[in-house]
């Protein structure tokens, strides 16, 4: 009898991401767009314990108050800086394909 091997299967899903593939990039997920017209973002989900203060929601542009889980976006295109990062509540993040965000933020 050969020894258990615990590999992770490869899906056959297009996108597809395992979790050690998001830790090894420090919990930073590469989440792609919808039909090629969002763009594809790197997302990292912030736990409410490690948010610590506000920031405004580009999708609702209300506040997204300190300890509250959310999720920091920025484009995948790696010609940004750290300005191009957007905190964004989670359900806003979910909807973005539904609704534009309600002003140019800077």
């Amino acid at each position: 009898m050969s020894p258990r091997r615990n590999l992770p299967r490869k899906s056959a899903k297009a996108g597809h991401r395992d979790v050690n593939e998001s830790a090894a990039r420090g919990g930073v997920e590469l989440e792609y767009g919808a039909n090629g017209t969002d763009g594809d973002w790197n997302v990292r989900h912030v736990t409410a314990g490690a948010a610590t203060k506000a920031y405004r929601c580009p999708g609702c542009d209300h506040e997204i108050q300190p300890g509250v889980a959310h999720v920091v976006a920025w484009p995948a295109d790696g010609r940004g800086d750290s300005s191009d990062r957007r905190h964004w509540h989670t359900a806003c993040w979910r909807a973005r394909h539904r609704r534009s965000p309600t002003r140019k933020h800077m």
